[in-house]
């Protein structure tokens, strides 16, 4: 479990809007003041609320070509801004300098989501 702190007193509108765009399941409420989305049998991402300031936190998804072409287009649907550098303006564009596909957007908190097709890491 990761928890994902959000600054507003609704922590499902970040929740559901992760969950919708990955195709994930998710809930309104869970154990304690949660709401999760779950990523995999091993890792749920809870989302909860946090009435002080919260540093813009970095997240990434990494997923097979095909789960990025369909989640791109989600973002897409959504009219959501998305970008191809981590820093860079929004070009709604992707990244793909690194051997796969990138691509940069924000949570409406200011913390910043990432979606890849291959590992930075890899073994040689």
């Amino acid at each position: 479990m990761i928890t994902f702190w959000c600054h507003r007193a609704t922590r499902w509108l970040p929740a559901k809007m992760l969950a919708e765009l990955l195709d994930l399941p998710w809930s309104e409420t869970g154990v304690g003041p949660f709401a999760p989305v779950y990523l995999n049998d091993g890792l749920t991402l809870d989302f909860d609320d946090w009435r002080d300031p919260v540093p813009s936190m970095h997240y990434f998804f990494r997923v097979s070509q095909d789960e990025f072409t369909a989640i791109l287009a989600r973002i897409q649907r959504a009219g959501i801004a998305y970008r191809s550098k981590v820093h860079g303006p929004v070009d709604y564009q992707v990244d793909t300098l690194h051997g796969g596909s990138i691509v940069y957007w924000n949570e409406p908190d200011g913390h910043q989501w990432e979606m890849l097709t291959v590992s930075y890491v890899r073994l040689e």
